[in-house]
């Protein structure tokens, strides 16, 4: 085969057009710079926690000790860091909240920085329940600032059907429905997260429900007339 023959046959491919490089190398940039800015957030606010400060105060000390010996992912410590940032301005206003310690177990009803009223708290496990019928429910644990979503005293509780599957039982077609079967006082936070004292004998939850949080119903009962959808929650 002679050389003009081979040229003829060579396959060549076209180029692709300016415009078209010209757009992935606008988004590889806007990529690269929007994960710059998220990296700089994390570090700025890390910045503010980590440095420590002979002349800051006890809580924010005791904050950056938590942070740095927990062993957290990129997103659960940016939830972290944001919760905290928030509790930490929080104690400079004037206004009721609750913050909950998950590692001392213990609930303070706050006005700024003043503790009005602290009680132990009992920490529902985190788990994972599955049912005979293959279906799944997951109570992570809960970090981070939230809102209340309501409240309820004397909450008629219909008995959801995960709580069957964790005595591993089949639910009826008609679920039991419970009189305070979460306990006579219950704060609901989001996704189905609750603070609650303790459920009855007849209630088929013993305990605090799972990946949420049980205080006495004395402590719960004290505080019950300053809880609004407007207080805010923290639990580190």
């Amino acid at each position: 085969m002679s050389d003009a023959s081979y040229g003829r046959d060579r396959r060549s491919f076209p180029r692709p057009p300016l415009w078209l490089n010209l757009l992935l190398l606008v988004i590889a940039a806007a990529t690269f710079a929007y994960a710059k800015h998220e990296r700089d957030v994390i570090e700025t606010k890390s910045a503010i926690l980590f440095k420590r400060n002979a002349n800051s105060p006890a809580e924010l000390n005791r904050i950056r000790d938590e942070l740095s010996q927990a062993d957290l992912t990129q997103a659960q410590l940016n939830r972290e860091l944001d919760g905290r940032m928030q509790y930490l301005k929080t104690l400079q206003s004037e206004e009721f909240y609750i913050s909950i310690d998950t590692q001392r177990k213990k609930m303070q009803f706050r006005f700024g920085r003043a503790v009005v009223r602290e009680a132990d708290v009992q920490i529902g496990e985190a788990k994972t329940i599955a049912s005979p019928a293959g279906k799944s429910w997951t109570f992570l644990p809960l970090k981070g600032a939230f809102s209340v979503t309501g409240k309820e005293e004397g909450y008629d509780w219909e008995v959801p059907e995960w709580v069957y599957a964790l005595r591993k039982e089949t639910a009826p077609a008609a679920r039991a429905v419970v009189p305070n079967g979460l306990g006579r006082y219950v704060i609901f936070l989001p996704n189905s997260y609750v603070i609650h004292s303790p459920p009855p004998p007849e209630s088929p939850l013993q305990g605090p429900k799972p990946g949420s949080f049980m205080v006495s119903e004395a402590d719960l009962a004290a505080i019950w007339p300053r809880i609004t959808t407007q207080t805010r929650v923290y639990i580190f």
